[in-house]
């Protein structure tokens, strides 16, 4: 009897030496791979436990532990085929499947109902008794496992937060660098000609809508917005490098069909053809009211006519920029501006937020919204109130930008 309490009393001490252990290496912030390496050790040198195999998921089931096979052991188990369907600890020899056959146990690691990891374990031989040590120090074992993994998910974790704080970091200083190249309201002209102002709402911290205003003259002004397709850092890269080509194509004396022709070829470099940008370009000559304009792809401009009391929609033009290597024609618009006048340009974030995405009952909010004797800035302010852009409208799922010019 003594001899049998001794033997116990070795077990429990062990047991808890080595929980103590691994304790004491999670709280010296040993790596997966560390941790993983003295768990196979507690299991094959101090356990007789012959055969490991543990599966963790890390946004996607991994294999992270291969102990007691020949080195050029395969097996074709699948997590979610051949595991997930357990969630306690299951003797394997109750099991049809020939693929869990070397292994005696299955199981499962769970934390807040999240499977966290399926360990398969088996034995190299029996102990003197006839006791498997799999069974003997099962309860131990389950401990010993739950530890382990929930330390490596916690290692996850953690990198994981680490890496979003450098990316948030990373999307926070891209955001103000894209500030920086859109002009805010306060830069835009307004003067005895034309009042200009603008709206950007970009839907993540950096954004794919971009506008400009570039003076040519002391006789003309050269304004665009454009939208690149898709959203997020890629997009950011591409309307920056766009807006870098814009501002030193565009000048008085280039053609808007040169200057397109010169954009697309430059996004076509950039883009390699994973993304295109629709565009409006206009310049309007002060002297002779003239609005010359090139509409690629993009959502036509509503320009209202003061004196008549009409709507025009700015639509000729071209195809996108980065769409094809050589536009096949380009069509260059011209209106004559009436006094009093205004034009409005939008993205098509603010058009697919609009009635269900309807497009053609989203035109009409905005034809009405612009069509009065209102400031352009008042009626891209009324469109922001009326569809709660500022205030949580679900429905928004893109970059929203408006550019608003009234004509003296």
């Amino acid at each position: 009897m003594q001899g049998k309490n001794t033997d116990r009393l070795k077990t429990y001490t062990f047991k808890l030496n080595s929980l103590l252990a691994i304790t004491q290496a999670i709280n010296e912030n040993l790596s997966k791979d560390e941790l993983l390496s003295r768990y196979e050790s507690i299991l094959k040198n101090d356990l007789n436990i012959g055969k490991i195999l543990v599966f963790i998921n890390s946004e996607r089931w991994e294999q992270v532990l291969t102990s007691g096979f020949p080195d050029d052991y395969k097996h074709s188990i699948l997590v979610e085929q051949d595991l997930l369907c357990f969630s306690e600890i299951t003797f394997v020899t109750t099991l049809q499947n020939e693929l869990l056959a070397p292994f005696d146990i299955i199981m499962p690691v769970y934390n807040n109902n999240k499977p966290l990891a399926f360990i398969l374990i088996g034995d190299i031989e029996e102990e003197g008794e006839g006791i498997s040590p799999t069974i003997k120090h099962l309860h131990f074992i389950q401990t010993l496992s739950s530890i382990i993994i929930v330390a490596i998910e916690n290692i996850r974790l953690f990198q994981e937060s680490i890496r979003q704080i450098a990316m948030k970091k990373e999307l926070e200083l891209a955001s103000k660098m894209q500030n920086m190249l859109i002009p805010s309201n306060d830069t835009l002209p307004k003067n005895d000609k034309l009042h200009i102002t603008a709206f950007y709402h970009p839907h993540l911290d950096v954004g794919g809508d971009y506008y400009d205003v570039i003076p040519l003259s002391n006789k003309e002004i050269g304004f665009c917005i454009a939208d690149v397709s898709g959203k997020g850092i890629s997009a950011a890269i591409l309307m920056s490098n766009f807006q870098a080509n814009l501002r030193a194509l565009f000048t008085a004396g280039v053609t808007l069909e040169s200057l397109v022709e010169k954009l697309n070829l430059s996004v076509i470099n950039n883009a390699k053809g994973e993304k295109f940008i629709t565009l409006f370009i206009g310049k309007y000559n002060y002297f002779s009211r003239e609005l010359e304009y090139i509409n690629a792809a993009h959502n036509a401009p509503i320009y209202y006519d003061a004196e008549d009391k009409k709507i025009v929609y700015l639509s000729e033009g071209c195809v996108g920029m980065g769409m094809l290597d050589d536009i096949p024609f380009i069509k260059r618009g011209s209106i004559q501006i009436k006094k009093n006048s205004k034009i409005l340009c939008f993205t098509d974030g603010l058009v697919e937020m609009m009635d269900d995405y309807l497009v053609d009952n989203a035109n009409d909010i905005i034809e009405k919204h612009i069509s009065n004797e209102q400031s352009v800035k008042e009626n891209i302010d009324a469109i922001i109130e009326y569809q709660k852009i500022l205030s949580g409208n679900e429905k928004i799922f893109d970059d929203i930008t408006m550019l608003g010019v009234q004509f003296f």
